[in-house]
């Protein structure tokens, strides 16, 4: 059961730093192209004619330039628009998602197509980041606690009154709550009819 008094941690409010939005690009650019690359190989190898090891990038080497293109012009794009809005929210998320649909559609001509990916890829992303950028769920109660906090948080939220717990777990050896010594002498003497006197520490 959750404490009734839980303890309301101020959220402190962030200061947005500058971030380097070509290096965000390079960055992109790597790890976009490194999916291509891998993508590219399966396509590759799923080719019933053999088209040999430069089939990944003579013959299936789009996929690899698409993917770039789309991380690059995503990772890019958000980080500055984040920049020049000086916010770091899920808005940025939606300018940068939806330049990458776009960019990867480009090569169709088609500008429907172009509206198309952008708006659909901006819808998805942003509503990933909006709901928390995790397929597990938000982790912390207040965002930017990190794990030490996240737990400390937990613990002090949810602490349980000792007279709750000892109420569900029962008396015993090992929990001692305050008169635990006169109610085992009154049980006993009930159950057996023994009646045992407190023995004194001080030596007489």
């Amino acid at each position: 059961m959750a404490n009734p008094h839980p303890i309301q941690r101020p959220v402190e409010e962030k200061l947005f730093h500058q971030r380097d939005a070509l290096k965000a690009g390079a960055q992109g650019a790597l790890v976009g192209g490194g999916a291509g690359l891998v993508l590219s190989a399966v396509q590759n190898s799923l080719a019933k004619q053999n088209v040999g090891a430069w089939g990944v990038f003579t013959r299936t080497g789009g996929t690899i330039a698409s993917l770039a293109t789309l991380t690059t012009v995503y990772s890019f794009s958000k980080v500055a628009a984040g920049n020049l809005r000086e916010k770091d929210d899920a808005f940025n998320t939606t300018i940068g998602s939806f330049l990458g649909g776009a960019a990867l559609a480009l090569k169709s001509g088609s500008t429907p197509r172009i509206l198309g990916y952008g708006a659909g890829f901006a819808v998805i992303m942003t509503a990933f980041d909006y709901s928390g950028g995790s397929l597990r769920g938000t982790r912390t109660e207040v965002p930017g606690m990190d794990e030490y906090e996240r737990k400390e948080h937990l613990r002090l939220n949810r602490r349980r009154p000792i007279e709750e717990t000892i109420a569900d777990l029962g008396e015993s050896r090992g929990i001692k709550p305050p008169g635990y010594e006169e109610r085992r002498r009154e049980r006993l003497k009930e159950k057996y009819g023994v009646e045992i006197k407190p023995v004194s520490a001080l030596a007489e």
